[in-house]
Order: C-alpha cells, then sequence, then structure tokens
C-alpha cells in the first residue's frame, strides 16, 4: 500500500506541471477569455485532489490506523472522495477549459475539441456519484478518457501564437 500510495501522490505533480503549462500555452496562443484560468484551476484542484488521495492512502498503510476498523472506514471514504468525484471534476475543468477555447480559436481539429468537450461533461457528472453511488462506473471511464485527451491536445496544440504581432 506504500508504494502505491506514493505512487499516486507522486503523479500529482505532473498534472499541476501540465496544468500550469496548458494555461500559459493558452494564453501564448491568445486565448483571452477564461479558458485559460479555468484549465489551470481545473488542473491544479486535480493534482491537489490526486496528491491528498495518495497521502490519505499512505495513511491507511500504517499499521496504528489499521488497526481501527472505523478510522479504516472513515479514510477509506475520504480517499474515494477526494480520489473519484472530487479529482475527476476538477479534471473535467482542465478538460473543458482547453478544449472550448480550442474549438472557439480553431486551436485543434475540431472532432477533437468536441470530442474534449464530452469527455468533460461526462467528467462533470461524476458529481452524481455522490447522489447514485451507482454511477461509479463512470469514474475511471473518465479519468483515462480525459487523461488520453490530454496528452493528444498536449502533442497537438499549435507552438507558436496564431495571430504573430
Amino acid at each position: 500500500m506504500h508504494v502505491i500510495a506514493t505512487a499516486v501522490f507522486a503523479s500529482s505533480v505532473p498534472l499541476a506541471i501540465y496544468a500550469a503549462a496548458a494555461g500559459a500555452r493558452l494564453l501564448q496562443l491568445g486565448v483571452t477569455a477564461t479558458g485559460a484560468a479555468i484549465a489551470l484551476a481545473g488542473g491544479t484542484l486535480a493534482a491537489g485532489a490526486l496528491g491528498l488521495t495518495g497521502l490519505l492512502g499512505w495513511t491507511l498503510s500504517r499499521p496504528d490506523v489499521s488497526a481501527d476498523p472505523a478510522l479504516v472506514r472513515a479514510v477509506y471514504f475520504l480517499v474515494f472522495l477526494v480520489g473519484g468525484p472530487g479529482h475527476i471534476v476538477a479534471l473535467g475543468l482542465l478538460v473543458a477549459g482547453m478544449a472550448v477555447p480550442s474549438l472557439v480559436l480553431g486551436l485543434t481539429p475540431r472532432p477533437l475539441a468536441w470530442t474534449g468537450l464530452v469527455i468533460a461533461a461526462l467528467a462533470e457528472a461524476a458529481t452524481l456519484v455522490l447522489v447514485w453511488p451507482q454511477l461509479g462506473v463512470m469514474l475511471p471511464i473518465a479519468r483515462v478518457s480525459a487523461l488520453a485527451w490530454l496528452v493528444v491536445v498536449g502533442a497537438l496544440l499549435p507552438r507558436r501564437d496564431l495571430d504573430p504581432k
């Protein structure tokens, strides 16, 4: 459990770096609407949620914590909430913050931008897991789709300002 929790915590760092780079890149590309700020805020929240999930998971691996069933259950629920809906909804903001300007300004192919909007909507719908836990099946679908989309879009965003001065 220590190793997995440490890996989850460590994986939050590249996500935070990606969010900062994506926000800066959108600004360099001339995005003047709130998309860059939404991408940065969503990515920062997603990275924070992922880091906290790793730290809470690490806490579960401690013998003094794992000896108390009530404490294990409480921390487990926190791990699920922060790393599930909390992380996924924030990740959806990162995707939406990149997809909308990509669609409006033509930064990426239109089908890719529309795919990002669909993924962002799915990620935002993860909020419903709090009301209807059976929808939890959407969490890994939204997470994997969002991360794959972010890799593709990160590679396809233009490298230069679309309107050179």
